[in-house]
């Protein structure tokens, strides 16, 4: 017996479908609403079964699930009208599945919960002999669930005690500049190795890709100090051979010349203490136009001039050969030049509430994870 009902009347609306549930029903849809991070989806029309099982009206239900009225009217009338199986997915046109959903929770569940004996995540292959399925299976069922086992994502948190005033001051300036002031996300790529490959880079040809030689040989370093102007996207770079305060310090000058005299100046920057010295105190002190904004300890992302050191790396160092620091500063100022000549400014779009939001709606899924 599965989805009996009987129709209760509501004087504050239409009459709705009680629901009464087997034990094998209740058993199997716990089951299914118990694993959020398996399936998602089914979990929550479980979830919503339950609760309308045990007498909630649909309002109640939408409210405590956050999700809408429709949503839970819809999952209700499928449930009654086809049981268990109304919850699924409805099948595609065309041959029918020959993979049960008890295979696919299984692949999914030991992707997510267990790890095989001889590594420390699953492989295609290896979920293909623990489960019997091809190994063209489990790709399929990772690349439906947007499961990447092999894949790991390195993250840190800030413990920065005012992170949230932080993320507001640097996000509102984003999104809301001053009037008559540039934005400028200010930070120094240090250590930038000039390094020579042992051999001639062998260029690409049709089938083989570019090569060059895993060793090499280190001719010095270079360090650069970039501003990035948040509404026009241009970079005002300068190489040092260090990056102490005395090398801020003249960045800092280069900008005070490099910006009109009528406009005010808001600076990104990180906590690094070279940008806190006396030296540089009392420097700002002589110049009033100078605003600091510092990002949360390691919080470095909301600075966009990472984005731009990003691309530089990729696009000019890693792959490069340099014989010597002036070549590689060469290289560096070359770069700029062409990145100046049609810049593309990075656009912040997300709200301080929302990246908060997002950040703790993570944690507290990491933390149910772990407990």
């Amino acid at each position: 017996m599965s989805g009996t009902f009987v129709l209760v009347m509501n004087t504050n609306g239409r009459p709705k479908a009680e629901l009464v549930l087997t034990d094998e029903e209740r058993e199997t849809l716990t089951r299914w609403a118990s694993r959020p991070t398996s399936a998602q989806r089914l979990a929550k029309r479980a979830a919503i079964v339950l609760r309308a099982a045990d007498g909630a009206l649909n309002k109640d239900v939408a409210a405590d699930l956050r999700v809408s009225t429709a949503m839970v009217g819809k999952w209700r009338a499928r449930f009654v009208a086809k049981g268990l199986d109304g919850l699924l997915d409805e099948p595609r046109p065309g041959a029918p599945r020959k993979t049960t959903d008890a295979q696919v929770e299984e692949v999914v569940v030991k992707t997510l919960e267990s790890k095989p004996r001889d590594a420390t995540h699953w492989s295609s292959r290896g979920m293909a002999q623990a489960t019997g399925l091809s190994q063209t299976k489990i790709v399929e069922i990772w690349q439906r669930f947007q499961l990447q086992p092999w894949r790991q994502d390195k993250f840190k948190l800030s413990t920065d005690p005012l992170f949230v005033d932080k993320v507001r001051d640097i996000v509102g300036l984003y999104l809301d500049p001053p009037e008559r002031a540039v934005v400028l996300c200010v930070d120094e790529k240090s250590q930038i190795q000039a390094l020579e490959r042992s051999s001639p880079i062998f260029p690409m040809f049709p089938g083989v890709p570019e090569r060059a030689s895993h060793d090499y040989k280190r001719n010095g370093t270079t360090s650069l100090f970039a501003a990035l102007d948040l509404a026009t996207g241009q970079v005002l770079g300068s190489l040092h051979s260090r990056h102490r305060a005395v090398e801020f310090l003249k960045f800092l000058k280069l900008i005070d010349q490099s910006v009109p005299t009528e406009l005010d100046i808001h600076l990104v920057l990180d906590n690094y203490a070279t940008h806190k010295t006396p030296t540089i105190q009392k420097w700002l002190l002589r110049h009033p136009r100078f605003h600091l904004h510092f990002t949360p300890t390691s919080g470095s992302w909301l600075n966009l001039v990472e984005r731009w050191f990003g691309e530089l790396t990729a696009k000019k160092i890693k792959r490069g050969s340099h014989l010597s620091v002036r070549a590689l500063e060469a290289d560096i100022r070359d770069w700029i030049e062409v990145w100046n000549e049609d810049p593309k400014p990075y656009v912040w779009t997300k709200t301080a509430d929302q990246i908060l939001e997002s950040l703790a709606a993570y944690c507290q899924q990491i933390n149910k994870l772990a407990n």
